[in-house]
C-alpha cells in the first residue's frame, strides 16, 4: 500500500513556472508564493540554531566518536604494509556539553586575541571536534576559513594568506604532514591550535609560532574572567564561512557563505527529508571542509539527530582500515541517514558485483531474479519484502542494516548505481544538485521518485530559472522540454567569491526584487513534473574540427556505466576530428580481460600493452554504442592508467571531480601520441 501511494506521489507535478514561461522561474509546488528563508522564527544565525537544539535536546546524543583500542601493521602479500586498527564503541557527547565545550572553546580563542568579523582558519579531517570548533566561531562571530585537507601547498598558503588568518585549527596529522612545511610561507599565522587531546612536544616550528592544544584554550576560555566577557552575536547577513572550493579549474576560490545563507540552505534541504526527527543517526565521514557533508551535518544538529563520526578507511567491515574480523563504523553506529558521493556508491556498487560473480550458480540466478523482479515492482509501484528480507538484507547490512535515506551529492550519479542502491539496501537514494555558491541547496529529489538521472524539484528555498545558451545551442523554446543554462536564486545564494570582484561580476547578479541569483554554467532540462535534468556543461563542451560540438562529460557519464571502467576523462582538440580518453581500469576485470588475451605482467605493464588497449577500446566502443553515443563522441583512442585518480595525484578535486586541466599536461606526451598518430 504505501509504495503505491509513493508511486502515485512520485507522478503529481512537484514544481511550476511561476510566470508560466518555460524559461521560469520555477519553485516548488507547496512554496508558489514565496521562497522559504528559515525553519523557525527568530532562529536565523547558526548560533541561534545551536542554542535553540541544545535548549530542546540537553541530555540526547549529539557528537560520537569510536574509541581506538589498538593500531597494529598488517603486511600485505606484494610486501606493502598496512596500518590496521581495533575500534571499541562510540563515546557520545551531550547537546548541552558541545554547547559547552563550544562555548568554553570560542571564549578561549577570544582570550587568544580572536576578534569578531576576523577570519580564522579550521584545515581538520572531519571529526567532532571540527562542528565544536566551527560552533564556537559561529557563536562568536568568527568568519571560518575552510580548507580541503588534500589541497596541495600552494593552494593551503594561497587560501591562508589571501585570507589574513593569525590563528589555525587544526590536527596533530596535519600539522606534522601539511602545514609545517608551508608555515614560513604564512607570516601572518601566530596560533595553531591542535585538536588531538595528547600534548606532544612540536620540534621545528618557525619561531613566533605558538601551539595550543584546544583542550587548553577551552581552559583557558572557562576561567570566569574570559566567560565573563561580552561575546557579539552575530547577524544574519554576516560571513560564517568563507569555504575554498578545491575547483575542478586554476587556484581554490573561497566562497563567502553568509549566517543567513545556510540557515535557508539547510531549511529548504530539511524540507525534503521525510519525518526528519532527533531519533535519526547520521554517519560523518565525508570532508567537512565540503559544502554536502557541513550542510548536511547541521540539518542534523537543527533536528536533534545524533551524528557518529567514521572515515571512508573505516566506514564498512571491509574498509582497508579496520582489522579482519573486527566491525567497521556502519555495523556499530547502524546509522538511518547517510549522504555519499557517486565514488563511494560506485565502489559500494562494484563490491557487491564482484561478490554476486563470486557466487554458486544457484545464488547469482535467484540474486538477478529477485532484483530484475524488484526493480519491475518498485517501477510499478509495489514494494517486495519477502525478496528484501531473503535476499537484499545482506547487501543493507553493509550500511549497517538501518538507512533510511541516502543523500547523493556532488557529482551525477550513474543510472545503473542509482538503481541498484534502492533495490539492493532497500532505500530510497535522493539526488542532491547544489553548488559550494548555492550553499550546496539548489533541488533534491523526493525519496519516493524511483526515475534515474534526475535531480529533482528546486528546494523551498531556490527557484530556477534557465537561460538560453547560443553557443551550444540550448533554448528555453526547446521541445518536449525546455533547456538553458542554470541560474539559481534565492536566500541560499552566496555573497559571492572573497576579493574577486571580477569573478563575482560574471557569475553572480542582483535582480530587481533585490534577491541575488548564481549562473552555474550547468546545462539544464525541466520535465514537465517539474524536476530537473543536468544535461550539459558550458565548460565541458569541445567542438571538433568538422564542427561538430562534444560534451565530454556526457561521454564520460556513458563509459562509466561499463564495468571495466573506474574513471575515465574524455579529451578533445578542438583541431582534431576526434574524442580520445585516459582511462583508470577496474583492476579485477582488467586482469580477467588480460587473462583471457593471454596476456602476462604487472598492472603497469598491462596497462602498457598495444594489444590490451586495442581490447579495452573495442570493450568501450560497444559500451558507447548501446549507451546510444553519437559516433563522433566515441574514443577513437585511449591510454590506460594503472594508478587511480585521487585527490592526492592532483588529478581530482576532493569530490573526485575531474581536473582537466592537470589530467591534460599529467597526460600531454599521450596526447601528442595519440593526435599524432603515432
Amino acid at each position: 500500500m504505501q509504495l503505491l501511494l509513493d508511486s502515485a506521489r512520485a507522478r503529481r507535478i512537484k514544481a511550476r513556472s511561476v510566470s508560466r514561461h518555460p524559461a521560469g522561474p520555477y519553485r516548488a509546488i507547496n512554496n508558489q508564493d514565496k521562497l522559504v528563508a528559515w525553519q523557525h522564527p527568530g532562529v536565523d544565525t547558526l548560533d541561534k540554531m545551536f542554542e535553540y537544539a541544545a535548549v530542546r535536546f540537553p541530555q540526547r546524543d549529539c557528537l560520537g566518536t569510536r574509541e581506538v583500542l589498538s593500531e597494529e601493521d598488517e603486511l600485505q602479500p606484494n610486501g606493502k604494509v598496512f596500518k590496521k586498527v581495533i575500534l571499541g564503541n562510540y563515546n557520545w557527547l551531550s547537546y548541552e556539553g558541545a554547547y559547552h565545550a563550544a562555548k568554553c572553546f570560542g571564549s578561549g580563542l577570544a582570550a587568544l586575541g580572536q576578534r569578531p568579523q576576523c577570519n580564522i582558519a579550521i584545515f581538520c579531517e572531519t571529526r567532532a571536534e571540527w562542528i565544536v570548533a566551527a560552533q564556537a566561531c559561529f557563536m562568536y562571530n568568527f568568519p571560518l576559513v575552510t580548507l580541503y585537507a588534500t589541497l596541495g601547498p600552494t593552494a593551503i598558503s594561497h587560501g591562508l594568506n589571501e585570507t589574513e588568518v593569525t590563528h589555525i585549527i587544526t590536527s596533530k596529522d596535519l600539522l606534522q604532514s601539511r602545514l609545517k612545511a608551508i608555515l614560513c610561507d604564512v607570516p601572518r599565522l601566530q596560533y595553531v591550535i591542535v585538536v588531538d587531546s595528547k600534548p606532544t612536544s612540536w620540534p621545528n616550528i618557525p619561531r613566533g609560532i605558538m601551539i595550543y592544544s584546544m583542550d587548553a584554550v577551552k581552559e583557558m576560555g572557562s576561567k570566569p574572567n574570559n566567560m565573563a566577557v561580552d561575546r557579539r552575536q552575530p547577524e544574519p547577513s554576516d560571513i560564517a564561512v568563507i569555504m575554498y572550493t578545491s575547483g575542478s579549474t586554476g587556484i581554490p576560490k573561497g566562497v563567502m557563505i553568509s549566517h543567513g545563507n545556510i540557515i535557508a540552505g539547510i531549511t529548504g534541504m530539511a524540507e525534503r527529508i521525510p519525518n526528519l526527527n532527533e531519533t535519526d543517526t547520521y554517519i560523518g565521514y565525508l570532508p567537512l571542509a565540503h559544502v554536502l557533508e557541513l550542510s548536511a551535518e547541521l540539518v542534523c544538529i537543527s533536528h536533534g539527530c545524533r551524528i557518529g563520526y567514521s572515515s571512508p578507511q573505516t566506514l564498512a567491515d571491509q574498509s582497508t582500515k579496520i582489522k579482519k574480523g573486527s566491525k567497521g563504523d556502519t555495523s556499530v553506529l547502524k546509522p538511518t541517514l547517510m549522504a555519499a558521493v557517486p565514488e563511494i556508491m560506485d565502489r559500494i556498487y562494484k563490491n557487491v558485483m564482484t561478490k554476486v560473480e563470486e557466487m554458486s550458480k544457484f545464488q547469482k540466478t535467484l540474486f538477478v531474479l529477485a532484483y530484475n523482479y524488484k526493480m519491475e515492482q518498485i517501477s510499478r509501484g509495489y514494494s517486495t519484502p519477502l525478496c528484501d528480507s531473503l535476499v537484499f538484507k545482506r547487501v543493507r547490512a553493509l550500511l549497517g542494516g538501518n538507512t533510511r535515506v541516502l543523500l547523493s551529492g556532488g557529482a551525477p550519479l550513474s543510472a545503473a548505481t542509482q538503481r541498484f542502491m534502492n533495490i539492493c539496501l532497500c532505500c530510497p537514494v535522493g539526488q542532491g544538485y547544489g553548488l559550494t555558491e548555492t550553499c550546496g541547496a539548489g533541488t533534491i529529489s523526493e525519496m519516493w521518485d524511483y526515475s534515474t538521472g534526475r535531480v529533482g524539484a528546486p528546494l523551498v528555498c531556490s527557484e530556477i530559472t534557465l537561460k538560453d545558451w547560443e553557443e551550444g545551442g540550448y533554448y528555453s523554446t526547446d521541445k518536449p522540454n525546455p533547456r538553458g543554462e542554470i541560474l539559481i536564486g534565492g536566500p541560499n545564494v552566496t555573497m559571492g567569491y572573497y576579493k574577486n570582484e571580477t569573478k563575482n561580476r560574471d557569475d553572480f547578479f542582483v535582480d530587481g526584487n533585490g534577491q541575488r541569483w548564481f549562473c552555474t554554467g550547468d546545462i539544464g532540462e525541466f520535465h514537465p513534473d517539474g524536476c530537473l535534468k543536468i544535461i550539459d556543461r558550458k565548460k565541458d563542451l569541445v567542438k571538433l574540427q568538422a564542427g561538430e560540438y562534444v560534451s565530454l562529460g556526457k561521454v564520460e557519464a556513458v563509459l562509466k556505466n561499463c564495468s571495466l571502467i573506474d574513471n575515465i576523462c574524455a579529451y578533445a582538440n578542438s583541431d582534431q576530428s576526434y574524442v580520445i580518453s585516459f582511462v583508470v581500469p577496474n583492476h579485477k576485470q582488467l586482469m580477467a580481460v588480460a587473462e583471457q588475451m593471454q596476456v602476462r605482467g604487472t598492472m603497469e605493464e598491462i596497462c602498457n600493452n598495444p594489444q590490451m588497449e586495442k581490447e579495452v577500446l573495442s570493450i568501450i566502443t560497444e559500451a558507447a554504442i548501446s549507451g546510444k553515443l553519437e559516433r563522433f563522441e566515441i574514443p577513437k583512442k585511449i591510454r590506460l592508467s594503472a594508478e587511480p585518480w585521487t585527490p592526492e595525484t592532483g588529478l581530482v578535486t576532493d569530490a573526485f571531480k575531474l581536473k582537466r586541466k592537470e589530467l591534460k599536461t599529467h597526460y600531454q606526451e599521450d596526447i601528442e601520441r595519440m593526435y599524432g598518430g603515432k
